[in-house]
């Protein structure tokens, strides 16, 4: 380790930054955000040290930055010149700041471009708001040692409380019940094992396509719920030992009847676990998340919901075809082609209205019915229409040409993957995407 790390306090200290320009504009501000006050020169003159904490340079003239260096390293002010590491005594770190959790992330001056590539990938699995839970923790600091002086007790409760339903609250901001949940635990010198559910979306397949919270939710869960179009790609940004239900439907062969679905993971929340309840595209999307919330509701269960990328979103925006157009689409309808009780149950009337895209999601099936229903409410059969086959994943085939042509080449051209039909007058504005 060629670096030693430490964090210093700037609060109310004076840093002296040398130069200006872009580069020097950039070093300002996380100076002034850790409470630094600046001193600023465009050329350098000794008394500039005087009270200084630390001293930086950069765009100023060469012999400025190393008369800078040496008389900061003569008094034992830490210096960095910028891109000179031979003329620094410390390394500018990049930076995540979840402020009061910081991440500091260096690679001793060789490689800053892989030192900002780490700090995203760290960006991309911390809660934006882990600063809210370290806080939460800090103002309970002195009473956690006042009720557990025992430190291998302390550290157990802490464990349990970081990680239990207060710390959820807290990340998800509400900080209040997260405070009184703390408050709570810390009075019985326990943290009872609260099992919560996450109905998470997990878009149209492409890991990268994920939510950031869903990610993190899928690196912490205890248990993963999930579902047919959930793609193993995706499954595999899940905690290694998270243990793995597969609850999958396709048309007309259920594998596990919602009913059943709901009480599973009810009864996995009151064993004491996480779990995420993985579904493909968006939760509330055509997905039932809504039945799953309200039995989690009526069970007492803690459940939060995050979105994802919904398949009419994911197949737009990898064909090309917008959703939306001014001069073709001011309304988007998303409808599914599900049956109930034998036929396709659907506003035809509303859903013929021109003006509007219609994204009609399970809809491969029932295709012919869709048609006929809305070609007898008005709509011509010429509209333009689209099969959209696999979007979102990275392997989407798309199938266009009229309502009328792509029901009769339907049956011969899917492979069998998940597909949505779009139709309307902005499916002819498609883009050319490479």
């Amino acid at each position: 380790m060629r670096h030693f790390p430490a964090f210093l306090d700037l609060a109310g200290r004076t840093a002296l930054l040398l130069g200006q320009g872009e580069t020097a504009e950039r070093k300002a501000e996380p100076l002034a955000r850790a409470g630094a006050t600046l001193r600023r020169a465009p050329r350098f003159d000794p008394a500039l040290l005087d009270g200084v904490a630390i001293a930086i340079g950069a765009d100023a003239p060469e012999a400025d930055l190393r008369a800078l260096s040496e008389e900061a390293q003569r008094r034992g002010i830490p210096v960095n010149i910028v891109d000179r590491s031979e003329l620094c005594t410390f390394v500018m770190p990049a930076i995540v700041d979840r402020d009061p959790v910081t991440v500091a992330i260096s690679t001793g001056g060789a490689a800053p471009t892989l030192a900002r590539m780490v700090r995203q990938r760290i960006e991309a699995v911390l809660p934006p708001r882990l600063g809210a839970l370290a806080a939460l923790a800090g103002r309970f600091q002195a009473a956690i040692r006042r009720a557990l002086p025992d430190v291998a007790a302390r550290r157990r409760f802490l464990d349990a409380a970081l990680t239990g339903r207060a710390a959820d609250l807290a990340l998800a901001g509400r900080e209040a019940e997260a405070e009184a949940g703390f408050t709570q635990a810390l009075a019985s010198h326990d943290v009872p094992r609260s099992g919560s559910v996450f109905l998470v979306g997990a878009g149209p397949g492409a890991a990268d396509l994920l939510t950031l919270r869903a990610l993190r939710l899928l690196g912490e869960a205890d248990v993963i719920v999930h579902d047919r179009l959930v793609s193993d790609e995706v499954l595999d940004m899940a905690r290694r030992d998270a243990r793995r239900i597969f609850v999958g439907k396709a048309r007309a062969d259920h594998c596990v009847p919602q009913e059943e679905i709901n009480a599973l993971l009810v009864r996995l929340a009151r064993e004491g676990n996480r779990v995420v309840r993985l579904k493909g595209g968006d939760p509330l999307v055509f997905g039932r998340g809504g039945e799953e919330a309200q039995a989690l509701s009526d069970a007492g269960i803690a459940c939060e919901i995050v979105p994802g990328i919904t398949a009419a979103l994911g197949c737009a925006a990898e064909t090309g075809i917008p959703l939306t157009h001014r001069d073709a689409a001011r309304m988007l309808t998303l409808a599914t082609g599900h049956t109930r009780e034998g036929r396709l149950d659907l506003d035809f009337a509303a859903l013929a209205r021109g003006g509007q895209t219609i994204a009609v999601y399970m809809g491969i099936a029932t295709l012919p019915a869709l048609r006929d229903g809305l070609v007898a409410a008005g709509l011509d059969a010429s509209t333009p229409a689209a099969i959209v086959e696999r979007g979102g994943t990275g392997h989407a085939r798309t199938l266009a040409g009229t309502l009328a042509s792509i029901t009769l080449d339907a049956p011969g051209w899917m492979s069998g993957g998940p597909a949505l039909v779009l139709i309307g007058e902005a499916v002819r504005l498609r883009a050319v995407v490479p």
